[in-house]
């Protein structure tokens, strides 16, 4: 473990406010042997002047600006890391998050213990300032993840949040985001990595905290901004075509599909999950008439909901 190299891949744009706190919860941690590289994609609110500070104290830490040959956003940062690790591990890190100083410590140490592809752990968020208690007990639970555990990945029953794991790096080797993508770029890529049969170990400890605000892409998606829905309508779209062609659709996959084209009001998404699943022609037909009336039907449930659980 001593020799192991991680790789800390973050995307940054215009978080010189967050930037900060966030590279010295990196510092903190129990395990020294990563690099940190930092890609900016674009950044004019003085988060050059921030880093160049730290470069200059830590030379694990390495800036680089996004280059043309990828896509601005996330998953063109991301993908720029991706060429440039040099670690035996990857993980993603965010630009306004905190770590938990055994993070790396506990990932590295579970996965070479176990020989697995990936580490998971448990993550947990935050709103305003960090209060900085955390829980150093290595006392946990741990279970292994498996291809039988897709369902629950994909629907989000155990959530896979892009912060929330630490790869090999081989699991990349033909893989990367979908540059198009502007949100749930993650989940269509680990998705699409694990359909693949890769096996992981799953620690039952929250070792990352995610912060909560309006202007991240998840408070944008929340706030229905178009290009965060847009984009999460076509990364389903991609892993419905993914799923289909490893013939590992099923029941539980179907109708979460079909509750998400409802819920994000495409009937695209709805046909599609139909029609990947050879649905017969009064299934579709009841589908897509459910679909029509939903706006009027919607109330009703809400108010029957309200209702059964007073």
């Amino acid at each position: 473990m001593k020799n192991s190299l991680v790789s800390i891949i973050m995307a940054t744009y215009n978080r010189a406010h967050f930037l900060e706190e966030t590279l010295k919860s990196i510092q903190q941690q129990s395990f020294s042997n990563w690099e940190l590289l930092i890609i900016d994609d674009g950044s004019a609110d003085g988060t050059f002047e921030l880093i160049q500070d730290f470069i200059r104290k830590d030379a694990r830490i390495k800036y680089y600006k996004r280059s043309t040959s990828h896509k601005k956003g996330l998953p063109g940062c991301r993908n720029q890391g991706l060429e440039i690790a040099k670690g035996d591990y990857v993980i993603f890190f965010d630009d306004d998050d905190i770590t938990h100083p055994l993070l790396l410590e506990l990932s590295v140490h579970e996965l070479e213990k176990n020989s697995v592809d990936y580490c998971r752990y448990l993550r947990t968020v935050f709103k305003g300032e960090f209060i900085y208690d955390f829980n150093y007990s290595i006392d946990y639970l741990l279970s292994i993840l498996t291809i039988k555990n897709l369902d629950q990945i994909v629907t989000g029953a155990v959530p896979l949040n892009s912060c929330q794991v630490l790869w090999r790096k081989d699991c990349f080797q033909t893989h990367r985001f979908n540059e198009d993508l502007m949100y749930a770029e993650e989940w269509e890529l680990y998705a699409r990595i694990l359909s693949e049969g890769k096996i992981g170990v799953n620690i039952e400890k929250i070792l990352f905290f995610g912060r909560k605000h309006l202007h991240s892409n998840t408070g944008e998606f929340g706030n229905k901004k178009k290009i965060r829905i847009d984009s999460y309508i076509k990364a389903i779209l991609l892993t419905i075509t993914n799923l289909k062609s490893k013939n590992l659709l099923n029941h539980t996959l179907k109708h979460f599909f079909i509750r998400l084209g409802f819920r994000l009001n495409s009937i695209i998404i709805i046909k599609n999950i139909l029609n990947a699943t050879n649905t017969g022609e009064l299934e579709k037909i009841k589908y897509i008439f459910g679909f029509k009336m939903y706006p009027i039907l919607r109330p009703i449930f809400y108010m029957k909901g309200k209702i059964l659980k007073f």
